[in-house]
Parts: C-alpha cells; sequence; structure tokens
C-alpha cells in the first residue's frame, strides 16, 4: 500500500487522502531503534494519530490538556498513567485523563492510533 498524504496550505500539515479507503495497521511502519507518528487528521478541534514503536523505544512521561483515547492497532504496548501500568494487546483502548501524566514503553514492537478531540467545555 502506497501512503498519500495531502499538504495543508502554509501550515506544512500532512493528513491522509480523505474519501480513500486506508489500511489502519499499514499507515505507519516499524522503523529500527525509532518511534514514528503520521498524521490522519489534524484539526483545531482535535487530531488523530498513527504511531509505531520500535522493540525497546519509549516515549517520555507527558500532559495533555485533553483526554487521549489510545487504541492498539498492532502488537502489545504497556502504557503508565499516574504511575499506573496498562497492559494493552492488539484490538484493546484506553483513555487517558486530560492532565494526567502518561508514558508508554515497547517491550516489543507495537502500533497505536490516538484519538484527542481538544474542547475544555467539559469537566
Amino acid at each position: 500500500m502506497q501512503l498519500h498524504l495531502i499538504n495543508k496550505t502554509s501550515k506544512q500539515v500532512l493528513e491522509l487522502e480523505k474519501s480513500k479507503v486506508h489500511i489502519v495497521v499499514e499507515i505507519v511502519h516499524y522503523v529500527p531503534n525509532a518511534v514514528l507518528s503520521k498524521t490522519i487528521v489534524k484539526k483545531i478541534t482535535g487530531n488523530i494519530t498513527a504511531s509505531s514503536f520500535d522493540k525497546g523505544e519509549e516515549m517520555a512521561e507527558r500532559i495533555s490538556p485533553f483526554d487521549t483515547f489510545i487504541q492498539i492497532i498492532d502488537g502489545n504496548a504497556t502504557i503508565n498513567i499516574k504511575d499506573k501500568p496498562y497492559h494493552l494487546a492488539i484490538g484493546e483502548g484506553i483513555v487517558i485523563p486530560a492532565h494526567a501524566t502518561h508514558s508508554f514503553s515497547a517491550a516489543q514492537q507495537f502500533k497505536m492510533i490516538s484519538t484527542v478531540i481538544k474542547s475544555g467545555f467539559e469537566g
């Protein structure tokens, strides 16, 4: 499958081509010793991103001001939320609460979809 990205004006934001079928697990590929992310949709109101983690890779602890939904689309992942580890297998998902510290680690390769809906209206 060839990945088609669209250049969005001067911001240089790349998204997947709209009104085209995509094989979700093929949006990102594994890269040795790396974490790779590709934007599926990016809007002011939120974004959807596909990421791949090679075995042994980590994403440092961070905090988001918005809830973030994570779904594993290949392999298994460990997600630490507020210092508690959650082990997710393919097809499983979890919501990381807004303002919660979280990090990712890959004991084996995995791919995930991350969805953030930016809103300040709910509590």
